[in-house]
C-alpha cells in the first residue's frame, strides 16, 4: 500500500477567495453570512446565504469562457488551478496520465439550467442555449478542470449530496493508495445560491429563516433552525508519499483513513442515533489503525439542523466510546463558512490539513445556547492552539450517505 500526502490546497469561500485568505477567516472567527446580493428575496422567506464575495469572473477567465462556463465549473478550476500551483507540480515533468481528477457537486450547473429553462418555457426551445448541457452536467466540473491543468489520468465526478467533496477525496486517496496514479486533484464544488435552490430547500425545511447574520448557522447550539446555503469550492492535491518527497514537496498532513457507508433509513433524516456515520468513522479509524484516543479534533458535518447536530454528536459518542468522546474537540466550521453543500467536504478538508500543520483547533463561532443532546466540547467561540496528531473530517448527505476522513499530522 502506498502513503497518500497533501501537498497544494486550493479554494475559492465565502470567507475569502484562495486558501490562504479562508484559512485566515478561520482563524480569526469570521463569519460570511451576508442578506442574498445575487437575487431578489422579497418573495422569498429565506434571505440570507453564504455567498462568495467581490467575484468577477473575468479575472479568472475571458469573456468567452465565462459564457461558456456555469458557476460552480468556475469555482472548480480556481481551486484547482490554485492547489496545483501551491504544489509545485510541473506538467512539463509529470506524466500527466498518472495524474487524475475528482470534483463533484451536489446539485451543478443550476444557475444555467434555471436560467435555460426559463428561456424556453417564455421563448420557445429554440432559444435554449447550445452550452446548456455541458456547462449544467456535474461531471464538468472535472471535465473542464482535467483540459484546463492538462491531466490525463482518472477523472470522475461522484455525487453524494452534502458528502460529496468527502467522498471524491476519499477516493482519490484509494486511487494512490493502490497504485492506480501518482496524483489526484480532489474535491467538491458548488453554486447553488439560486432562486430554485433556495425555494427548495427552504420547502422542504432545511434551511433557517432567521434574519440575524449571527445566529443563522449555529450547531449544535440549542436554538438552531436550519441551515445557511453557501457556494464555493475546495480542492486538494493528494500525492504518493515517495512521489512527492522525490521532488522535494511541501507536505500539508497525510491521508491514512477513509471510510464510506449509507444509512438505507431515509431521503433526508439521518439514520437512528447515527448510526451510519458512527459505522463511518469507526471504519476510517480501522484503515488507519487509530485508536479512538488519539483523535484530538473531529471537524463535523454540524449543519446546524437540528436532527443532523444531535444524531452526529451520538455517531460520535458511539464511533469513539463515551470516554474519548468527552475529550476529543469537536467544531463545525459551517457556522463560519454555511454551508457548501457537494463542495463542504473540500473545504473542510482543508481545515483540518491546515488544523494540523499550525496546531490549532478552529471554533464553533456564535455559540450561546448549550444543548443537552450535543453535549461534546464543541469549542465553543475560541479557537485553541493544540497540536493535533489526527484529525477527522465528516459528511453525511441526503440519501443516507456518509462518508469520513482521517488525517495525520506528516512524520
Amino acid at each position: 500500500m502506498k502513503r497518500v500526502v497533501i501537498t497544494g490546497l486550493g479554494a475559492i469561500t465565502p470567507l475569502g477567495n484562495d486558501a490562504k485568505e479562508f484559512w485566515k477567516g478561520i482563524k480569526e472567527g469570521k463569519c460570511g453570512i451576508d442578506y442574498i446580493k445575487s437575487f431578489d428575496t422579497t418573495d422569498f422567506k429565506v434571505k440570507i446565504a453564504a455567498e462568495v464575495k467581490n467575484y468577477n469572473p473575468e479575472d479568472y477567465f475571458d469573456r468567452r469562457e465565462t459564457k461558456r462556463l456555469d458557476k460552480f465549473s468556475q469555482y472548480a478550476m480556481i481551486a484547482s488551478r490554485e492547489a496545483w500551483k501551491d504544489s509545485g507540480l510541473d506538467r512539463e515533468k509529470e506524466n500527466m496520465e498518472r495524474v487524475g481528477v475528482v470534483i463533484g457537486s451536489g446539485i451543478g450547473g443550476i444557475e444555467t439550467i434555471e436560467r435555460e429553462n426559463k428561456k424556453c418555457n417564455e421563448k420557445g426551445p429554440d432559444r435554449v442555449s447550445p452550452m446548456y448541457i455541458p456547462m449544467g452536467i456535474i461531471n464538468m466540473a472535472t471535465g473542464n478542470v482535467t483540459i484546463d491543468l492538462g491531466a490525463k489520468g482518472e477523472s470522475m465526478a461522484m455525487v453524494t449530496a452534502c458528502a460529496t467533496g468527502t467522498h471524491c477525496i476519499g477516493e482519490s486517496y484509494r486511487m494512490i493508495k493502490h497504485g492506480y496514479q501518482d496524483v489526484m486533484i480532489a474535491g467538491g464544488t458548488e453554486a447553488g445560491i439560486t432562486p430554485l435552490s433556495i425555494a427548495g430547500f427552504s420547502n422542504i425545511k432545511a434551511l433557517t429563516k432567521t434574519e440575524d447574520i449571527n445566529r443563522a448557522s449555529i450547531p449544535f447550539d440549542k436554538e438552531r433552525s436550519g441551515f445557511v446555503m453557501g457556494e464555493g469550492a475546495g480542492v486538494v492535491v493528494l500525492e504518493e508519499l515517495e512521489h512527492a518527497l522525490a521532488r522535494g514537496a511541501k507536505i500539508y498532513a497525510e491521508v491514512v483513513g477513509y471510510a464510506a457507508t449509507s444509512d438505507a433509513y431515509h431521503i433526508t433524516s439521518p439514520a437512528p442515533e447515527g448510526e451510519g456515520g458512527a459505522r463511518a468513522m469507526k471504519l476510517a479509524m480501522k484503515d488507519a489503525n487509530v485508536k479512538p484516543e488519539e483523535i484530538t479534533y473531529i471537524n463535523a458535518h454540524g449543519t446546524s439542523t437540528h436532527l443532523n447536530d444531535s444524531c452526529e454528536t451520538q455517531a460520535i459518542k458511539t464511533a469513539l466510546g463515551e470516554e474519548a468522546s468527552k475529550k476529543v474537540m469537536v467544531s463545525s466550521t459551517k457556522s463560519n463558512t454555511g454551508h457548501l453543500l457537494g463542495a463542504a467536504g473540500g473545504i473542510e478538508a482543508i481545515v483540518c490539513a491546515k488544523a494540523i500543520e499550525e496546531g490549532f483547533v478552529p471554533p464553533t463561532i456564535n455559540y450561546k445556547v448549550p444543548d443537552e443532546e450535543c453535549d461534546l466540547d464543541v469549542v465553543p467561540n475560541e479557537g485553541r492552539n493544540v497540536e493535533i496528531k489526527y484529525a477527522m473530517s465528516n459528511s453525511l448527505g441526503f440519501g443516507g450517505h456518509n462518508s469520513t476522513l482521517l488525517f495525520k499530522k506528516y512524520e
